[in-house]
């Protein structure tokens, strides 16, 4: 296919838009409440096709057909997918590291001198690099917690960690609090506002003008902070991802 080729839409089984050298998979979801056909750009899963119960996948596949343009624009905006390996760029608390592996060490991983070192089989370094991040993060983000959770004098029934896409952080009505790993991704200033909004959330259930302020209380550059999500946020979602396409 050409640089210039037209997106097109290979009905499958399974369905895929081959576009630009790459073979994008669609997943097909059928959510209980959806109510009309929908289609959705996912950093990680690449197309996915919402159908109502009752909706066919021909219709599915037609509506694709009528929103091929919207598709692929929001598709060429989708940076590369970045999956743990070998020689592969990760950063943690911002600082770039490179994944380095020394199957001749002992040990598990560890982070040293802008490298992250990975021992064992290589088989094992995307589920090794995984499984680190998210200590490293809970770790991290539970300093911060304990810390911001002392200054105003309240408590967490918990950290939880996730990697959901539509949110970094959130507090639930039982005092736990829930993260995205992906904090470690971050600046540290940035990591812990997020920190602190969920914290504040423990004193104030609400985005009120008291909530806010206790937050800026806690964190005063929050406006810093919230700038950098916006220009790169959604780039962290690219790390650990395997390759949505088949090229």
């Amino acid at each position: 296919m050409t640089e210039n080729a037209a997106p097109l839409l290979v009905t499958g089984p399974p369905p895929y838009l081959a576009y630009d050298g790459r073979k994008i998979p669609i997943e097909i979801l059928r959510p209980v409440r959806s109510a009309r056909i929908k289609v959705r750009i996912d950093p990680r899963r690449g197309i996915v096709l919402l159908l109502p119960k009752r909706a066919s996948l021909k219709a599915g596949l037609n509506f694709l057909k009528q929103e091929i343009d919207w598709i692929t624009s929001n598709i060429n905006k989708l940076p590369s997918a970045v999956p743990f390996r070998d020689g592969a760029m990760l950063p943690v608390l911002g600082r770039m590291h490179r994944i380095t592996h020394v199957p001749e060490q002992r040990g598990f991983v560890w982070a040293e001198d802008g490298r992250i070192y990975v021992a064992g089989a290589a088989e094992h370094l995307p589920r090794r690099v995984k499984d680190w991040t998210r200590k490293m993060a809970k770790t991290e983000i539970s300093v911060w917690a304990a810390d911001y959770a002392d200054k105003i004098d309240v408590r967490y029934s918990g950290i939880t960690l996730r990697d959901q896409i539509s949110r970094w952080g959130s507090c639930s009505s039982t005092g736990k609090l829930n993260f995205s790993w992906r904090l470690l991704l971050m600046p540290e200033e940035v990591m812990s506002y997020i920190v602190a909004h969920e914290v504040a959330h423990l004193r104030h259930m609400n985005h009120s003008s008291d909530f806010w302020q206790l937050v800026d209380e806690l964190h005063p550059t929050v406006a810093p902070a919230k700038k950098w999500l916006k220009s790169h946020g959604a780039e962290l979602h690219k790390y650990g991802v395997e390759r949505r396409d088949g090229v």
